[in-house]
């Protein structure tokens, strides 16, 4: 696995901004390094990308799906003060967006700024700033232009609905520490260029068609309900994982979802994952996410019939000031590159519908004391 590569692929993507409604630069960006690779894509009319690693079988093919928006802002309101009142793109705590520095994308071109709270001078309101309540309505964006009335923001072409991104601000530390904004999902985008550089690199034909999926509207629940298409039996999908108290997720290895907020992830293809991690020496764990959905659950609310799991990098203070490990990119880089080069989990399951006959079984004998 080439880690300079993908470590240098995260650090591009990161500085690009793209919350969900945002996305096209990323999207041209994704489509320049594709080409690069030699590797075929097609766009949906909103901007998801299909790409095609052909297989020496086109059925039942797979997919493994990665999401490159982020969370973000949008102005809701231009204030008499002269500054603008925010509400959120997706869903995260107005406490991690207190003093983010953000560009503001107007329809006439970007400004600089400042999210701060309402009352943000100590100098001024003293112990006030610390019993002020967490909350949206709390916040506003400090412009770096001469703006001090409505008027003024007006003047300088902003408007409701403009977008606002959250600078990153990425540190790549020498021991393999990442910190950054955005590493959900974009170390996961990152990790599945490096998995199909390393399978191209090594001249792998795979025994069926792959195709790399990459979403526009993930944080905001539509992700990968549009880029599929009917021969995708099976899709694996790469985000983050979140170590806390009560989580059983690590800044290392490997991090094997077993359900979600929506609930169990397909229990043959998350054993597939999990056997291929064993068999490979790969550091994995498993864990349960109880606030939490990724594209999988996108794709079967549209109404996909597929088998669907979720591999993860940990991720710290998730939907925050985010960090993770090269350790847990690498690892998660070696069991998609693997997983690719798999044989499919069920032939069967190039058939929509089908008899009994073939269909699996789920282990319901006793099992063996330990002794």
């Amino acid at each position: 696995m080439d880690m300079d590569y993908v470590l240098s692929m995260l650090d591009s993507l990161l500085r690009i901004p793209s919350p969900t409604g945002y996305t096209d630069e990323i999207v041209h960006f994704c489509g320049r390094e594709l080409k690069r690779l030699g590797i075929p894509f097609e766009l949906t009319r909103r901007g998801a990308i299909r790409a095609d690693i052909k297989g020496r079988l086109n059925s039942p093919d797979r997919a493994i799906v990665a999401h490159v928006d982020t969370l973000g802002a949008q102005v809701k309101g231009l204030k008499s003060n002269g500054r603008l009142e925010l509400v959120a793109i997706g869903t995260w705590s107005a406490r991690f967006a207190e003093g983010a520095r953000c560009t503001i994308f107007t329809d006439h071109g970007s400004y600089r700024g400042t999210i701060l709270p309402l009352k943000a001078s100590g100098h001024t309101y003293n112990e006030e700033i610390d019993t002020q309540p967490v909350a949206w309505t709390n916040l506003e964006v400090r412009v770096d232009a001469i703006c001090s009335n409505t008027a003024d923001l007006i003047r300088h072409g902003f408007n409701v609905g403009d977008f606002v991104a959250i600078d990153p601000q990425p540190e790549f530390q020498p021991d393999g520490f990442i910190n950054s904004r955005h590493l959900d999902d974009k170390a996961g985008v990152a990790v599945l260029f490096g998995a199909a550089k390393a399978v191209i690199d090594a001249g792998v034909t795979l025994p069926v068609d792959c195709h790399l999926l990459l979403t526009i509207s993930e944080e905001v629940g539509s992700g990968a309900s549009s880029v599929l298409h009917g021969d995708v039996a099976e899709m694996v999908s790469i985000d983050n994982a979140t170590p806390a108290p009560g989580q059983n997720s690590r800044e290392s290895g490997v991090t094997v979802a077993m359900a979600d907020s929506t609930g169990p992830f397909d229990y043959h293809l998350t054993h597939k994952l999990l056997d291929l991690c064993s068999d490979h020496d790969i550091r994995h764990q498993r864990d349960i996410f109880r606030y939490y959905r990724c594209d999988s659950a996108a794709a079967i609310e549209a109404g996909n019939d597929i088998r669907t799991a979720l591999v993860c990098f940990g991720v710290d203070s998730s939907h925050g000031y985010e960090r993770t490990h090269v350790h847990a990119l690498r690892s998660l880089a070696e069991l998609v590159a693997l997983y690719m080069q798999s044989d499919v989990t069920f032939e069967r399951d190039r058939h929509a519908m089908g008899p009994l006959k073939g269909f699996p079984h789920q282990k319901t004998e006793p099992a063996e004391a330990a002794g």
